[in-house]
């Protein structure tokens, strides 16, 4: 990230200009191990500072990062008060030094009720080795994106990475909230599937989470 940072902390700079006064943001970064700058708050200024400060160094534990975020946000979570909660996550490249393995952060993304919007500066991979490993981390991250609500994205140039965050911060100022009751009472824990249509709007690109677990007992 050494070469893209300056652009990348501009980009995510504009994205935090673009949240709402009543919006609250955390930046952290994180290479072999996850450090939080600046905690949940409103204060747009105090945020983008905490991305200036933002320095490249070390290896990737993505999975790391994400599982412990994951679980934060996931206890921040309140069935009285429900708020739109999301991830925005960028990366230059795959993980190298995680201890959690995808499924587990999968598993926890189905049951965090947040959003992952992975931005992915992938770059071009020169051996048969990374070229696996780059196609396994696009893999990963569209599967996440997909089974949270999210989308991902992997701009092929630093140019495009503001109209990325533009996007993903327009989705999050125009979700909607559905909720509903099943016809029976399933409490057994489980991860029941569901799917959205919009059968009289056919020109629209429904986006939602893939399941829930039900509840055990």
């Amino acid at each position: 990230m050494h070469d893209k940072l300056k652009v990348a902390q501009a980009a995510g700079s504009r994205f935090v200009a673009a949240l709402r006064p009543e919006d609250v943001g955390q930046v952290a970064q994180f290479n072999q191990r996850l450090t939080v700058l600046e905690d949940f708050t409103a204060d747009q200024a105090a945020l983008q500072a905490a991305l200036r400060s933002m320095q490249a160094s070390g290896s990737t534990a993505l999975h790391n990062a994400l599982y412990v975020t994951l679980k934060e946000l996931r206890r921040h979570g309140s069935a009285e008060a429900p708020r739109r909660r999301a991830i925005v996550l960028l990366s230059d490249g795959e993980d190298t030094t995680s201890l959690v393995d995808e499924d587990r952060v999968l598993e926890l993304a189905r049951r965090a009720d947040v959003a992952v919007y992975p931005i992915a500066l992938l770059g071009a991979a020169k051996q048969d080795r990374e070229r696996l490993a780059s196609r396994e981390a696009t893999h990963f991250l569209r599967v996440l994106a997909r089974e949270s609500g999210g989308e991902a994205h992997f701009p092929s140039s630093l140019s495009q990475l503001n109209a990325v965050y533009e996007r993903v911060a327009g989705e999050l100022r125009n979700q909607y909230m559905v909720g509903y009751v099943p016809r029976t009472d399933r409490r057994d824990g489980r991860f029941h599937r569901i799917e959205v249509r919009t059968p009289s709007r056919s020109h629209l690109q429904v986006r939602h989470r893939l399941g829930y677990y039900s509840s055990k007992g």
